[in-house]
C-alpha cells in the first residue's frame, strides 16, 4: 500500500462568508500537511487535495462531519509521493468558472441531469439514442476521451454556454454529459435542461470514477489531472492512445508544460521532440531567455500566467494557458 493519497472532490453547497472560510480552511489543511489546491465560493467547494492516509483520512472525516459538505463524494488515489508541492485555499467567484454566477439561472442543488453511476453508463452509452458529450476544454480530450464522444472546440469551461446551439441537432437524443470529476458536468447538464434539452445525464464522479469502478472501458487515451501527476491512466480493459506529438504528430501520452514560463502552455510532446525542443513547443520558446531547465518530465511549479488561451503571437510561439 503506498504511503500517500490525493483526494478529488467538490460539493455544491451554500457557504456564508465564504472568503473567511478560505482563510480558516487553508489554516486546517496546513495543519493536517496537506498539499493541494482548493477553491471555496459562496457556492461551495472544489478541491484537490494530498497527503498521507492518514491525513486525508481525517481531512474527509472533518468534511463530512460538516452538514453542509456531508454529501462530498471523494475520488481517492494511491500516490508515490504528494502530488502538489504547496497548500493553496483561495475564494473565488464560483468554483468551476463557468461564467453562470446567477443561482436563480443555475443551480446544481436545484437541477442537474439525471446522474449516472459508471455502470450505468457504461452500460447506456452505446444505445443508438445517446450521444456522449465531453465538456472539457480541448487540450484536455485532445489528450484523452470516450470513443465516439462529442467534443467541443473550448479552451475554458466558460465557453461552453456559446457552445450550446452548436448541439441543438441532437436535442432529441439522450446526451451523456462527462468530464474529469464530475463538478462540471453539473453546470453543463442544468444549462442543457434549460435550453430544451429534454434527456440529459451525467456520469456520477466523473472519468476518474468511471475507471476506478469499472476498468474505464471504451475511454481513449489518458485523462489530464490538475496537479503535478499531469494526466493519469483510467483503462485498464481496452486501452488505446489518441494523443499525438505538438511537433510532429508522433503518437505520444506524454502532456507537457512549455518551458517557456511566459508561455506555459499545456501540450503534448514525444520524449524525442522534448529532448530535441528543449521542451518547449516552439523555436520562439527555446530561445526565451526565462526557458526553464526541461527534466524530461515537463512539470513546474507554475507561476500566475493566464493559460491556454492557445493564441500565437508573431513568432508563432502560444502566449499563455488557462489553469
Amino acid at each position: 500500500m503506498k504511503k500517500f493519497q490525493t483526494l478529488l472532490y467538490y460539493c455544491y453547497s451554500p457557504i456564508e462568508n465564504a472568503e473567511q472560510f478560505a482563510a480558516d480552511h487553508l489554516k486546517f489543511c496546513q495543519s493536517l500537511n496537506l498539499v493541494g489546491r482548493i477553491i471555496v465560493a459562496d457556492e461551495g467547494l472544489n478541491g484537490t487535495v494530498s497527503g498521507t492516509a492518514e491525513a486525508c483520512e481525517a481531512y474527509m472525516a472533518a468534511i463530512h462531519a460538516d452538514e453542509r459538505f456531508a454529501k462530498t463524494d471523494f475520488k481517492i488515489d494511491e500516490v508515490d509521493e504528494p502530488s502538489f508541492i504547496k497548500m493553496h485555499c483561495r475564494y473565488k467567484s464560483e468554483i468551476v468558472h463557468s461564467g453562470l454566477r446567477d443561482p436563480n439561472v443555475i443551480d446544481p442543488n436545484k437541477q442537474t441531469g439525471k446522474h449516472l453511476e459508471p455502470a450505468e453508463f457504461l452500460a447506456m452509452k452505446d444505445h443508438e439514442d445517446v450521444v456522449i458529450l465531453d465538456v472539457r476544454s480541448d487540450y484536455e480530450h485532445n489528450l484523452g476521451r470516450f470513443k465516439n464522444a462529442v467534443t467541443l472546440d473550448i479552451e475554458n469551461f466558460r465557453e461552453f454556454p456559446e457552445k450550446i446551439n452548436e448541439l441543438a441537432q441532437y436535442k432529441d437524443k439522450k446526451i451523456l454529459t462527462y468530464c474529469t470529476g464530475g463538478i462540471k458536468c453539473e453546470k453543463a447538464s442544468a444549462l442543457l435542461l434549460k435550453e430544451g434539452f429534454k434527456d440529459v445525464y451525467q456520469l456520477h464522479g466523473g472519468i476518474i470514477k468511471y475507471g476506478k469502478e469499472v476498468g474505464g472501458k471504451d475511454f481513449e487515451g489518458k485523462c489530464y489531472v490538475f496537479d503535478n501527476r499531469v494526466a493519469v491512466d483510467v483503462n485498464t480493459v481496452n486501452p488505446v492512445i489518441v494523443s499525438t506529438c505538438y511537433n510532429c504528430g508522433k503518437t505520444t501520452p506524454k502532456m507537457i508544460n512549455c518551458a517557456n514560463p511566459e508561455c506555459n502552455e499545456h501540450f503534448t510532446q514525444c520524449d524525442e521532440c522534448g529532448d530535441k525542443m528543449l521542451g518547449c513547443c516552439s523555436e520562439a520558446c527555446m530561445e526565451h531567455p526565462r526557458r526553464r531547465e526541461y527534466d524530461g518530465t515537463g512539470y513546474y511549479v507554475k507561476v500566475p500566467q493566464p493559460v491556454n488561451t492557445k493564441k500565437k503571437n508573431a513568432t508563432g510561439c502560444f502566449e499563455g494557458f488557462e489553469g
